[in-house]
């Protein structure tokens, strides 16, 4: 058979196949391709503008490290007028993100951008080795979406940014739009949906260029861009609600490629359709073409590790970069999945005599109030943020050869305070990377 020509160019010989739409392109059109529907997004959404200082939310794992190539490559380009930053969270993860840490350590020197690196055992006292330690491997991923989205948002406000952007992909938002669906979280999937969303625990904004980005096509662009990133699945996540909502999507994408986009699609309609009491006070109009900013609470976007936080989507990720790493042809091997399903019938009883039971009206929705936590004095809808509340429950455990502060001084002065007013960000500028 004759090889393919480039659905695009016409004249070269087709290396892809899109994973989105089966398009056959060459590597050329591929990338091209892959950078301007990136730009279609931004600009399209008006996400930036000219003299923003934007903060990457860099991992070191292939979304991070896609988002700053092109995002480099487009502000040259387009001339967007944005001054570039990596920012990045160590969790305090030993075998897994000290490893992906040096990698962020190396796309700094390479894309000639600034590094400042927020720890959780600076900011909170604990790392996650230590959490997970105290209260085991289910529900750790909880915890580390709390602190991470706090780890962020006052690792870029000592930076005095104002903007974070994270590489959270297509594949991503499916999985969250699905994990709400099955949660009921209608008003967590009004802001899960949006591609920008400003929290309502911070003044800092954050949004995802990569929103309709396929994740396969993201190891595609890395591969031949020979992009340097760190693909080692977080020890830790294996044990997440978020991974069954994957392997859904995933099994969904095999009978319909185009499934994962029509999640989100839907997600985004379904939307729409959240109550405006259960909305209102969460969404506000960016500009006159009604693009719609979500306002959050804390924790809205808790998604765990994240593949923008250098969460790899497990084996399927990781045999198709062998695969394009070794230049072998993909198996179209189709499998079906049986399932078995048991009903059972049981009676119901009915009482005639009875008196019917009225109908309850619907129950009216408290507006969310912010105020100061009072503790940290992050902005929260309680009186204590959830950050402290998990704190408090860790430190009440530790054993006390490890607290370093009496009781007395703990209920004056919180841990999370005397550590904020003692943290100092790791910065390192583009050019003392080693």
């Amino acid at each position: 058979m004759a090889p393919s020509p480039c659905a695009l160019c016409t004249t070269s010989r087709a290396l892809i196949i899109r994973p989105k739409n089966h398009q056959k392109l060459c590597k050329p059109c591929f990338l091209t391709l892959f950078e301007t529907e990136i730009h279609n997004t931004i600009t399209a959404n008006s996400i930036f503008h000219p003299g923003e200082r934007i903060a990457i939310g860099a991992s070191g794992g292939k979304d991070s490290t896609v988002l700053a190539s092109v995002l480099k490559t487009l502000n040259e380009r387009y001339n967007y007028g944005l001054e570039l930053l990596l920012l990045s969270i160590d969790e305090g993860i030993k075998g897994y993100r000290d490893d992906s840490l040096e990698t962020v350590k190396r796309n700094a020197v390479q894309y000639e951008m600034p590094l400042s690196i927020v720890g959780y055992d600076q900011l909170y006292g604990w790392t996650m080795d230590q959490v997970v330690s105290q209260i085991g491997k289910r529900g750790n991923c909880t915890y580390c979406g709390v602190f991470r989205r706090q780890a962020l948002d006052r690792g870029a406000a000592r930076l005095g940014i104002t903007h974070v952007v994270t590489g959270h992909n297509a594949d991503d938002i499916a999985e969250t739009v699905m994990m709400n669906l099955l949660r009921g979280d209608l008003p967590r999937l009004s802001r899960a949906t949006s591609i920008v969303t400003a929290s309502a625990a911070s003044d800092i904004k954050r949004s995802k260029p990569l929103k309709y980005a396929y994740e396969k096509e993201i190891v595609l662009y890395a591969h031949h861009k020979g992009l340097d990133y760190f693909s080692t699945e977080c020890i830790y996540s294996p044990e997440a609600f978020r991974g069954s909502a994957r392997t859904l999507i995933k099994n969904l994408e095999k009978v319909r490629p185009s499934a994962i986009l029509d999640v989100v699609r839907s997600g985004e309609d379904m939307a729409k359709l959240v109550p405006s009491e259960v909305s209102s006070s969460g969404a506000f109009v960016a500009n006159e073409n009604d693009i719609v900013v979500t306002i959050g609470g804390e924790g809205e976007d808790d998604q765990g590790c994240g593949s923008s936080n250098g969460r790899a989507s497990g084996g399927e990720m990781a045999v198709m970069e062998k695969q394009l790493r070794d230049e072998e042809k993909q198996d179209g091997k189709k499998t079906q999945d049986h399932y078995e399903t048991d009903f059972t019938l049981r009676g119901q009883q009915h009482d005639r005599h009875k008196p019917a039971v009225p109908a309850k009206t619907a129950k009216k929705i408290p507006k969310q109030q912010l105020q100061r936590c009072g503790r940290c004095g992050y902005l929260s809808s309680q009186s204590v943020c959830k950050a402290c509340m998990l704190l408090e429950g860790l430190n009440k455990n530790r054993p006390k050869t490890e607290i370093h502060v009496s009781v007395e001084e703990e209920d004056n002065s919180p841990t999370l305070t005397r550590r904020m007013e003692g943290l100092t960000t790791a910065h390192y500028p583009s050019s003392n990377v080693t």
